[in-house]
């Protein structure tokens, strides 16, 4: 059979070129393991490679001029991220998680004050930050701010440094954080 004139390929021969082509990469994609569906809200689901909050605090205590603690993971809460980061001057270290319930929780611990800390947790909501009082968790007071966008954040003073846990999700999960890392004495460094 001859080759069709090139005059006659439209964008159907097009289409009928590219589905061997597209049912190839997603055969590969399946069979890798590095696609996936989540179609549960389970947090431990996830395809996302868990983080190693100890090594990583525990690195910071060395690194930074100012006391680390270390909150155990709560049980059903999935550890997924960490950075080190600098504000003017001052150093940050935050880790997170994914709560059981499926939300992002953050701890950060500064020897920033907290006028350098709030913009810093509100991001890109800054302009919409607002304090909402204080509270109480693990024996502390906090000092308590939202942003427009449901982002909450406590921020707490002890002495050479603060510590700041963040989340959109539910009030008992920042309880959770807040009162079990004041509860931690600082790592050795």
């Amino acid at each position: 059979m001859a080759d069709k004139p090139r005059i006659l390929i439209n964008g159907k021969d097009m289409f009928w070129s590219l589905v061997p082509l597209l049912a190839l990469c997603a055969l590969v994609a399946i069979a890798s393991g590095n696609c996936s569906v989540g179609v549960q809200k389970d947090p431990s689901d996830s395809k996302v490679p868990a983080f190693d909050v100890v090594t990583a605090l525990q690195a910071d205590a060395r690194e930074l001029p100012f006391p680390i603690r270390r909150p155990p993971t709560p049980d059903g809460w999935r550890p997924n991220s960490g950075t080190s980061d600098a504000i003017e001057g001052h150093r940050v270290s935050t880790v997170g998680w994914l709560s059981s319930g499926g939300a992002y929780v953050q701890l950060s611990q500064s020897d920033a004050p907290e006028d350098l800390l709030v913009p810093y947790l509100g991001g890109s909501d800054f302009d919409d930050v607002v304090g909402t009082g204080t509270r109480q968790s693990g024996g502390r007071q906090w000092v308590t701010y939202e942003t427009s966008e449901g982002k909450k954040f406590w921020i707490t003073d002890m002495g050479n440094v603060r510590i700041a846990v963040l989340s959109r999700g539910p009030d008992a999960d920042l309880d959770t954080i807040a009162s079990s890392v004041v509860a931690q004495p600082p790592l050795r460094s």
